[in-house]
């Protein structure tokens, strides 16, 4: 089985059909969260299911649901493979439509936060990740993050602390960026060219926080596998369960 935390800022936009047979949606209800939290919490409470993957797609579908098929393949050809991150790259063949303006803001913003984790990570801010489920996922979203728009790199950053302290692979072995064949840019995204000058800022605040240093740490609670439910007071997670089969690319 496979589960998708369904990445929901606004009501009205998290009826989507599924891409492949026995795949579950989970819709997390926060509606006025940030897009971390929302996702962080889709997650977890994906993992109580204990599906084999597990992932987060954007709720705008600016990458086709259809997607998700060469993802799961990739984590079933490669056992060393952990991580597949979706990648907008711009090549003959593949349809990937993004605005001028974002696509070299984005670039400028992934050489930085590449140079940032140390690792020739493309796209970091694609919304299209599948992944294992396993406790030590399951321990990389335990507690909230503290970024809200980069909080991609933040999960990078956390599992390379997490990989330095437990001994296991590197982050950089473990992690696939999947080229993806189609992308567009969809009417209506909250991301606007000042938010590019926050996420430096929240870049410096991952870089702190995780990497300076990180060597030297003392163990710490991210690397403990215990799953949690949302606070008593947090809104529902619903669960919503899609059994027609879709034919995959």
């Amino acid at each position: 089985m496979n589960e998708m935390a369904d990445d929901t800022i606004r009501p009205g936009e998290t009826d989507v059909a599924p891409a492949c047979d026995h795949l579950e949606v989970v819709d997390p209800e926060i509606f006025t969260a940030i897009k971390a939290e929302a996702v962080r919490q889709g997650v977890l409470a994906a993992l109580e299911r204990r599906p084999r993957f597990i992932g987060y797609w954007d709720a705008d579908l600016a990458t086709p649901l259809d997607a998700i098929e060469p993802f799961r393949q990739r984590l079933l050809e490669r056992n060393d493979i952990e991580f597949v991150f979706g990648a907008r790259i711009r090549m003959l063949g593949r349809a990937i439509d993004r605005h001028a303006h974002r696509h070299y803001l984005g670039r400028v913003f992934a050489t930085v936060a590449s140079m940032t984790l140390g690792m020739g990570v493309y796209d970091t801010q694609c919304g299209a990740k599948l992944f294992r489920a396993s406790d030590e996922t399951a321990a990389l979203f335990q507690r909230p993050f503290i970024t809200g728009w980069i909080f991609d790199v933040e999960l990078i950053a956390r599992l390379m602390r997490q990989r330095r302290q437990s001994g296991g692979p590197p982050a950089e072995q473990v992690i696939f960026e999947q080229p993806l064949e189609r992308w567009g840019d969809v009417a209506g995204s909250k991301v606007r060219p000042r938010d590019f000058f926050k996420a430096i800022y929240e870049l410096v605040t991952i870089y702190r926080t995780y990497l300076r240093g990180a060597k030297h740490e003392s163990q710490s609670g991210v690397g403990q596998a215990v799953l949690v439910q949302p606070e008593a007071d947090a809104r529902v997670l619903k669960l919503r369960t899609f059994n027609s089969p879709v034919g995959t690319k």
